[in-house]
């Protein structure tokens, strides 16, 4: 199946919008199912050897709901934490900030496109996406890739597996109560996925990185990209 990338219905309403809010919503119960969130979890502490990082930088964060189940998870054995949420609208509430506090974490929204983000990341830290890099074509996310391993030492994303049986359950979403952006952009989203090594062909340094990258659970494509000390 060729990749194709269109633009998402989510990605043109203002974030106000009922159905944005609507969807995002739609966004949690779905990652909730495919249990992305427990994925980088184990992620994250496989690659850093359980060593907990001074900061996660998550490229297209959102609301900041993903990165705070992890931080959920995670908080207990990597606590102070630096949680650093790029996106290019202010979805961020202040009741999420409050909950990363909560855990010991501290947490700051940044508003920002992510091809000019701030040189926030640091030596100890990693950059992690969720269903976000399937929103690029080649060119631009070899442009954000080699960004990318300019500012940290492991990158994770979390991606959609393209593949005709993910396109035939993207229409079943209406069966959980996803509404009708959701529904759209699912359908979108799969065939803007990954597949085999895709990813790690558009990485720009091969010889001083490490690569995984597979099919994890039923529906998602986990890449993982670590610097070779």
């Amino acid at each position: 199946m060729k990749r194709i990338v269109k633009t998402e219905l989510l990605d043109t309403l203002p974030p106000d919008d009922p159905r944005a809010i609507h969807s995002r919503r739609d966004l949690q119960r779905v990652n909730d199912w495919m249990r992305n969130h427990v994925i980088m979890v184990e992620a994250l502490q496989n690659a850093l050897n359980r060593d907990a990082p001074g900061q996660i930088t998550e490229l297209g964060a959102g609301d900041g709901n993903f990165l705070l189940q992890v931080a959920q998870k995670l908080s207990l054995v990597w606590p102070n934490v630096t949680a650093m949420l790029i996106d290019l609208q202010k979805n961020v509430s202040e009741e999420t900030l409050v909950a990363f506090a909560a855990l010991g974490w501290r947490a700051e929204a940044v508003v920002a496109d992510v091809f000019h983000w701030p040189k926030t990341s640091t030596p100890d830290g990693a950059v992690i996406a969720n269903l976000f890099l399937h929103h690029f074509e080649d060119a631009p996310l070899e442009t954000l890739l080699h960004l990318i391993s300019q500012r940290a030492n492991l990158f994770i994303a979390l991606e959609p597996r393209r593949s005709s049986w993910s396109v035939f359950c993207s229409r079943l979403l209406w069966v959980i109560g996803c509404n009708d952006v959701t529904r759209h952009d699912a359908a979108i989203s799969v065939r803007a996925g990954f597949s085999g090594q895709e990813l790690s062909l558009l990485w720009p340094d091969k010889q001083n990185w490490r690569f995984t990258e597979q099919r994890v659970g039923a529906f998602s494509h986990l890449f993982i990209a670590q610097k070779i000390s």
